[in-house]
């Protein structure tokens, strides 16, 4: 979190001060997950200087960037921690969000951190790249989560469904790195900034590597949207990884709805 950022949120917030102590809350994501140390990370300082500004700060486990919104758009959340693809999707009313009319009161405050779209797969599973997991045993992420969400932009221009695979899992992230050492799946997929403690326990653990996501279709999706960037993942970041890696991604963006009391 850099400083601006964090100046973003205290201004933003620091009106109520006149209207006495109150608490904001801030979704996140999984435990396991960036997004939840992310929304700490912004609470902790927020309340560091609570006597300032009159305004204390908790982050929710929630289950991802499409419940977020949801809960920010119904006033269930005060913020809520995004991904940018989805994030675009609520504010136009689309995709995932197809049948809710636009959010016009969805406000972007800042970006926390890239995110690179993370395919990691069994050292067994003769997988190396995106378009080998047809016929394969894949977690695509629970509904609601930004990991799901991406995939399945990535199957719908794949021209995928779930029966493409032998299995389309859908376990949290928090359940997944577990799920591929016991071999009940074979890749998983994960929308997130790295270094990351989920992708660390598969590679440590069982070996895992991480596959390359690339090709016309993804080319496609980065050059028609502009929330999608081409992203390499640094090599040696993990065990048995040494080598960067190519894919694309998106932006964790903490949002807000301008209908939050002022």
């Amino acid at each position: 979190m850099n400083i601006r950022g964090l100046l973003a949120a205290v201004f933003l917030l620091g009106w109520q001060v006149v209207a006495g102590a109150v608490e904001i809350s801030i979704g996140t994501g999984s435990q396991a997950g960036v997004y939840y140390q992310a929304g700490r990370i912004i609470c902790r300082m927020i309340n560091n200087s609570t006597e300032q500004h009159g305004v204390t700060c908790k982050a929710h486990l929630s289950n991802g960037s499409v419940s977020n919104l949801n809960d920010v758009r119904s006033g269930g959340l005060d913020l809520g921690v995004v991904q940018s693809d989805t994030q675009y999707y609520a504010a136009h009313g689309s995709k995932l969000f197809n049948d809710k009319s636009p959010d016009k009161e969805l406000r972007a405050l800042f970006s926390v951190h890239s995110e690179p779209f993370t395919l990691v797969v069994r050292q067994d599973s003769r997988i190396n790249h995106l378009n080998d997991l047809v016929g394969k045993r894949v977690n695509i992420g629970n509904p609601g989560s930004g990991q799901r969400a991406t995939m399945e932009v990535v199957m719908e221009a794949k021209g995928w469904k779930k029966d493409t695979f032998s299995l389309a899992n859908e376990l949290p992230a928090w359940q997944q790195s577990m799920a591929l050492c016991h071999d009940r799946v074979q890749a998983m997929v994960y929308t997130v900034g790295h270094p990351n403690p989920s992708v660390a326990k598969a590679t440590s653990l069982c070996g895992a590597k991480i596959a390359e996501v690339s090709g016309p279709e993804i080319d496609g999706l980065v050059n028609n949207n502009s929330f999608y960037v081409h992203a390499v993942i640094p090599g040696g970041l993990y065990p048995a990884n040494p080598d960067p890696v190519k894919t694309f991604g998106v932006n964790a963006t903490l949002v807000a709805s301008s209908k939050l009391d002022a």
